[in-house]
C-alpha cells in the first residue's frame, strides 16, 4: 500500500495519479486520554487497519494528487535518527570540498556513530524549505528513510528489516557551520518526508533503489542504495543497540554524494525508485 497524509490531516489509499479519501479507516484506532502513547498510532496500527483501509477504499471519492497538500507522512514520529557519510564518494566529496568539510575532519560512520534530529524539523513535500542562516551555505541531501513499525531493541542484523512498517523519500537539509551535525541539521522545515509511506512489502529488499536528485531541472545527485556503506538492516540493528526504536520513528540512512547550495526560489526534485517524487520549492524565511 501507499499512505498519504493530505490536507487537514486525511488519510489516502495512493493508487496512480491520484487518491481514495480512507480517513472513515482511522476511526478503528485506539482513543487515548492523558498521557498519550509515544508512538505515531497510524504506523504502530497499520497492519490491523490495513483491511480497514481496503474496505473504506470502496466506493471512496478519487481526488487528484496534484490538488491537494501532502504533509508528512508520519504525523508524530519519536525521534528521527541519521546516518552520516554513509556513501564512499559523498565521503570523498566531502573530505575535498571546505565548503562542506567547514574545517572539521571528517569521520568515517563507523567511528562517529549516528545522530539525531529534531522532529519540529519533519514536514511534508507540500510546505516546502524555509532557509534558515542565508549567509551560509544550505544544501540538499536525499536519503532513503525507512520508518521503524514495531519496537526495536538489540534486534539481530537478520531479523531488522521486520521491524520496518515501510518507507518514504527524505530530504535531509542542513546548514554548513561549525555546529554539531544535529543542531545545523533540526532547523524547522529540514526534514521532508513524502510523497507517502510505502509498505515495505511492495519494496522488499531496499538495496537495490536509485535516487535521483535535480535542482531547477539541474542534475545533482544520481546513486543507487546497494552503494551504502552499513546497509540499512545494519543501521537499524547497530541503533537498536543504544535505544528502543519506536513506531513512527524516522531512519535516515545517509546521502550519497552531489550534495549542494540551494537558495529561495530554487526547486528540488527528488526521486526514489518504487517511492515516487517529490517537488520541494525553497523559500526564504
Amino acid at each position: 500500500m501507499k499512505l498519504c497524509r493530505f490536507n487537514d490531516n486525511r488519510l489516502g489509499l495512493v493508487e496512480g495519479d491520484h487518491l481514495l479519501d480512507v480517513t472513515a479507516a482511522l476511526d478503528a484506532l485506539p482513543a487515548y486520554r492523558y498521557p498519550l502513547p509515544n508512538t505515531d498510532q497510524l504506523i504502530e496500527n497499520i497492519d490491523m487497519l490495513r483491511p480497514k483501509i481496503l474496505e473504506a477504499a470502496k466506493g471512496a471519492k478519487s481526488i487528484p494528487l496534484a490538488g491537494v497538500t501532502l504533509l508528512s507522512p508520519v504525523a508524530n514520529p519519536g525521534k528521527v535518527v541519521a546516518a552520516p557519510v554513509n556513501y564512499q564518494a559523498h565521503f570523498d566529496e566531502a573530505e575535498a570540498d571546505e565548503g562542506i568539510r567547514f574545517g572539521k575532519e571528517i569521520v568515517k560512520i563507523q567511528t562517529i556513530g549516528l545522530f539525531l534530529k529534531a522532529t519540529s524539523s519533519v514536514q511534508g513535500a507540500s510546505a516546502g524549505v524555509v532557509i534558515n542562516h542565508a549567509d551560509r551555505r544550505n544544501d540538499h541531501e536525499i536519503e532513503l528513510v525507512a520508518v521503524i513499525g514495531k519496537p526495536a531493541r538489540n534486534v539481530s542484523v537478520e531479523n531488522a528489516l521486520d521491524y520496518v512498517a515501510g518507507y518514504c523519500i527524505g530530504l535531509d537539509m542542513t546548514v554548513r557551520g561549525p555546529e554539531e551535525r544535529s543542531m545545523r541539521k533540526s532547523i524547522d522545515t529540514y526534514t521532508v518526508l513524502g510523497p507517502w509511506l510505502t509498505t515495505a512489502d511492495e519494496i522488499g529488499d531496499p538495496h537495490s533503489l536509485q535516487l535521483v536528485l535535480t535542482v531547477n531541472g539541474q542534475p545533482r545527485q544520481n546513486n543507487n542504495t546497494g552503494n551504502l556503506l552499513i546497509k540499512v538492516r545494519e543501521l537499524i540493528a547497530w541503533a537498536s543497540t543504544y535505544y528502543t526504536l519506536q513506531p513512527g520513528d524516522i531512519f535516515m540512512t545517509g546521502t550519497p554524494d552531489g550534495v549542494g547550495p540551494v537558495i529561495p526560489g530554487d526547486t528540488i526534485d527528488a526521486r526514489i525508485d518504487k517511492l515516487g517524487a517529490i517537488s520541494v520549492k525553497v523559500r526564504a524565511a
